[in-house]
């Protein structure tokens, strides 16, 4: 498994972010491997890891560097490895995502020939082992049709790519607890760059988190979003009325699927963590401690 031989410089640089992704990264280099857009090379991001990352990374043909656990943001990671690329597009994609198809990367910068295109993004899927509701959460959040461009400025980095000129230009927020992705697309926008969603540029992603990780993941995003927009509020009101709502179209749709009974406990718990985290990050408003980041970033792990 080796990747193919980029030009110099290449034309995109495909960073990823990865901690202890060992168990991931060799089907993704595999799918990275049989791309039909063959001008890329692959710049991973080692925060720390303590299983075989690295070395895998550097077998296939990636250019690995390092960034100690403890000095860890997302946004940090992100801008050591756009540092670190050569191409005029940086396409991101986490460890743990696998590009759906040989067209992937091909699809992903099409829409830049749009000089206004800034930042696009892609369809996520959820694998095997995907908690139910978060494949419900993945096919509300991206839909299967593009829309090039598209109104506002969300957008997922976990599958996205974005100009190097821009980067350059604003570097992202090493601060955020997350949405790193967010709050430097509302920035772009606001320059009058525009996002598009590719709905054809598809992952799996594959979150393998226990309950308290799920919890972490979202009120950490609650705390960077109440940063990103300073008006945003969410209820204890909003809380239970998002969880029942969601919880109950769940549950029809698990029923409709005959797999109710299997997914019921399931589906109230991560419906549970996924508010309750969110409501608890929006009510934050103290600084982060050293033991809050390891909670936030590398939570039981």
């Amino acid at each position: 498994m080796t990747l193919p031989s980029a030009p110099d410089p290449p034309r995109a640089s495909i960073v990823i972010r990865a901690y202890n992704e060992a168990r991931h990264l060799p089907e993704v280099f595999a799918r990275l491997e049989r791309q039909t857009e063959r001008a890329f090379e692959v710049v991973l991001v080692d925060s720390g890891s303590t299983d075989a990352t690295a070395r895998l990374a550097e077998s296939a043909g990636a250019r690995v560097v390092r960034i100690r656990k403890e000095d860890f943001t997302f946004g940090r990671s992100l801008n050591v490895g756009c540092e670190a690329a050569r191409g005029d597009l940086l396409a991101f994609i986490s460890g743990h995502c696998h590009p759906m198809e040989e067209r992937w990367l091909e699809r992903m910068l099409a829409p830049f020939a749009d000089p206004a295109i800034g930042l696009v993004y892609g369809k996520q899927r959820g694998g095997e082992t995907t908690k139910f509701s978060e494949r419900r959460h993945f096919e509300k959040t991206f839909p299967e049709t593009s829309l090039v461009p598209q109104e506002g400025f969300f957008c997922n980095n976990a599958n996205a790519a974005i100009r190097r000129e821009l980067w350059r230009a604003r570097p992202f927020d090493e601060v955020l607890t997350g949405l790193e992705d967010l709050d430097w697309a509302k920035w772009m926008t606001g320059q009058g760059g525009r996002v598009a969603y590719a709905a054809d540029a598809g992952v799996i992603h594959l979150h393998d988190e226990t309950w308290p990780q799920v919890f972490r993941r979202y009120e950490r995003e609650a705390i960077a979003l109440k940063h990103i927009l300073p008006d945003m509020s969410f209820s204890i009101f909003e809380f239970a009325r998002l969880f029942t709502h969601s919880a109950w179209l769940d549950s029809l749709r698990a029923a409709r699927q005959g797999i109710f009974f299997a997914n019921f406990a399931p589906i109230l718990a991560f419906r549970a963590m996924q508010y309750w985290g969110t409501y608890r990050g929006a009510k934050f408003d103290r600084s982060l401690t050293r033991e809050m980041k390891e909670k936030f970033f590398y939570p039981n792990r």
